[in-house]
């Protein structure tokens, strides 16, 4: 029973000794912020706009930071496991053969989790490249379509809409635009321009190596909801145009559908006049409605001392 008692001693050892250290820094950056918020108070009194990819950020840091967990889980588990196991075999007398049908049950427990936990990180990490890919996207998209407010355009990111949200939104004298944005990569093994070039036919976006029309579909489904909210919201009919850049990519048009495709560097075709144009009264109606549901960031720097 004493060598079960220190060995269990031990064990909890060496789990505290893991974890106080993250604890005790974790606690001192805690209230060192809290002292100093004490002190001093953010000069900002008022949300912040809703920036480029802000939601694929958002997903991209909870993914990284499950995947840091999980390698976490991945390095301890096996850990714990062996010192239990040792525990178990100090406090039987080191009478191995008493243990002999324990220990292929904890060598497959820890075979087991290893496996389901790198084929989860494989998975995630193909997540996280496809976030960072959209997330570039986007925000390489909203840097272009900024320019356009020296034409007067007004420009919003990150729309959030019902349960979904629309990449950027772009009010001008030329209409009401919903503009989605795809960061897809290229592949490696096709060289030149052909690496680079999507044909759009109207009805489908044709990539080197695959084809698709989802992407198509979706500006559409998503400018037809941002027209009848924008028609709610101000009390009068307004039109939507969906359009999809695809940024990094050289576009062929080869027909002409519902939703216009671009690269990022032809945003300006945006500033085009069309039948569906909206006066400069209208134009500011729709982006103070638009202001209200993007304006919703709180800054990082927050007088609240319970949320530190």
């Amino acid at each position: 029973m004493t060598n079960w008692l220190l060995q269990a001693a031990a064990v909890a050892l060496i789990l505290a000794a893991t974890f106080i250290g993250p604890a005790i820094a974790l606690a001192f950056l805690i209230r060192r912020k809290r002292q100093r918020r004490a002190l001093r108070r953010s000069p900002l009194t008022k949300n912040l706009l809703r920036s480029p990819g802000q939601s694929v950020k958002e997903q991209l840091d909870e993914a990284t930071s499950d995947l840091g967990f999980d390698l976490m889980a991945l390095a301890l588990f096996p850990v714990l496991v062996i010192a239990l196991y040792l525990a178990q075999q100090q406090a039987l007398g080191m009478r191995a053969a008493a243990l002999s049908w324990v220990l292929p049950i904890y060598g497959g427990a820890i075979t087991l989790f290893v496996a389901y936990q790198v084929r989860k990180l494989v998975r995630a990490g193909h997540r996280i490249d496809d976030l960072r890919a959209g997330y570039d996207a986007e925000l390489a998209v909203g840097q272009e379509l900024d320019q356009l407010m020296r034409e007067g355009a007004r420009v919003f990111h990150d729309f959030p809409a019902d349960k979904f949200n629309i990449d950027h939104v772009v009010i001008c004298a030329s209409g009401l635009f919903a503009v989605e944005t795809k960061g897809f990569t290229k592949p490696r093994d096709i060289e030149g321009r052909a690496a680079a070039t999507v044909t759009f036919d109207g009805k489908t976006l044709k990539f080197p190596t695959w084809t698709t029309e989802e992407p198509l579909d979706q500006a559409v489904r998503q400018a037809q909801w941002l027209a009848r909210w924008a028609s709610s919201a101000v009390g009068e009919p307004v039109s939507g145009t969906p359009v999809l850049v695809l940024p990094g990519w050289f576009v062929e048009r080869k027909g002409r559908g519902n939703t216009r495709v671009i690269s990022a560097g032809e945003v300006n075709s945006i500033l085009s006049r069309t039948s569906s144009g909206l006066s400069a009264q209208l134009v500011q109606r729709i982006a103070h409605q638009v202001e209200q549901k993007c304006r919703i960031v709180e800054p990082e720097y927050r007088d609240d001392l319970a949320k530190v």
